[in-house]
């Protein structure tokens, strides 16, 4: 018997060369053929799915399996947007599927899977800085209207009680106006921080595993019960950056989290490059990405999608600028912020361009 008639070829050859992910079916909804880059989307070899059911890789979406099974009895195709497919909220993928009847030896139906996670997240980035935007306008015209009362309650409360000591010898009245005075102090420096957003950047070459280990200290000195743990890539070359701006933003988060854990737990400062980032609508060829993850309670379901909107906070007598602020900041740096969270692990990932990566393109 020759060579050419003992090695028949592949009669999915031709699916092989596509980019799009492929994977074919039989009329029980078991797997006959995946492709390489159905490979490489799910992240598991064809020799451990041929032969098992499609629900051992995607799980059950009610959507999806309707579809199948029209498709099965009906012989129409169908086509799914947004999809969130797989065996856990935490391993799920979101993409659009399109299913097709065939006759292909075993296979009656061709599934073809697009991600759209980087659609998904641009779309969220802009959503996320025109609501910054919006709300740095609000915030600033807000701040500004009421810094300057401020000043003029807290100079009367000063001139009342000069007036009063020299009148009356009332000490509980001195009192009374030193709430007032108190209390005009702790707005005006509420104030202040708002605007301090707003100020120039002062950009210059810094190390951010310096800045890390700074923000460290502070945290081990102001909460002594909590722990944090380092896993630097150390081959990561300098940023350029304003280096108060990144601490103030490294250190708002790791407080944060220390605080939703009542000063107890575990912080992980972790850094890593990214090749082929897009950030802010602007492709970067190295990107830096800082997660400040910690294994606290999680952020509450009701105010998730709203962590970063000014004055909203999910701790008693909180005030709901710290994470507001280090958006602003890493925004300034052309960077973006993102939070995924759930009981026991809530992870802040701020992504960075890098030095090297100044080269910026527009998305194709």
């Amino acid at each position: 018997m020759s060579a050419s008639s003992s090695s028949k070829p592949s009669p999915f050859a031709g699916l092989e060369l596509l980019s799009t992910a492929v994977v074919l079916l039989d009329e029980r909804l078991q797997i006959r053929y995946v492709n390489p880059a159905a490979e490489n989307l799910f992240a598991v070899s064809q020799r451990l799915l041929v032969g098992s059911q499609l629900g051992h890789l995607l799980g059950k979406p009610a959507e999806l399996m309707a579809a199948l099974e029209k498709a099965l009895h009906n012989r129409w195709s169908y086509t799914g947007y947004n999809l969130s497919v797989g065996l856990s909220p935490e391993t799920a993928l979101h993409l659009d599927c399109t299913v097709t009847p065939i006759e292909a030896g075993s296979a009656r139906l061709l599934l073809e899977f697009r991600p759209i996670d980087q659609l998904l997240r641009a779309a969220r980035e802009e959503r996320l800085l025109e609501q910054q935007q919006t709300s740095r306008e609000l915030i600033r015209n807000l701040a500004h209207e009421i810094k300057n009362p401020l000043g003029g309650i807290r100079g009367s409360a000063q001139l009342l009680e000069r007036e009063l000591q020299a009148l009356v010898n009332a000490p509980q009245l001195k009192e009374y106006t030193q709430v007032i005075i108190s209390e005009s102090d702790r707005l005006q420096d509420l104030m202040q921080r708002l605007l301090s957003s707003h100020r120039m950047m002062q950009p210059a070459q810094v190390n951010v595993h310096e800045i890390l280990e700074h923000v460290r200290r502070l945290i081990h000195a102001e909460y002594g019960d909590v722990r944090v743990r380092r896993d630097y890539d150390t081959s990561l070359p300098d940023i350029t950056g304003d280096r108060e701006q990144l601490i103030q933003a490294i250190l708002n988060i790791a407080r944060n989290a220390a605080q939703a854990m009542d000063g107890k737990g575990e912080i992980l400062f972790r850094t890593r490059s990214l090749r082929q980032a897009t950030l802010a609508k602007r492709r970067y060829r190295l990107a830096l990405e800082l997660q400040v993850i910690d294994n606290g309670p999680g952020i509450p379901a009701a105010i998730r999608e709203k962590i970063f909107y000014p004055l909203v906070s999910g701790r008693e007598g909180g005030s709901g600028l710290g994470l507001t602020l280090a958006q602003s900041f890493v925004h300034q740096h052309h960077g973006t912020i993102e939070v995924d969270s759930r009981p026991g692990r809530t992870c802040f990932s701020l992504l960075l361009p890098l030095q090297n990566s100044d080269k910026r393109q527009g998305e194709p």
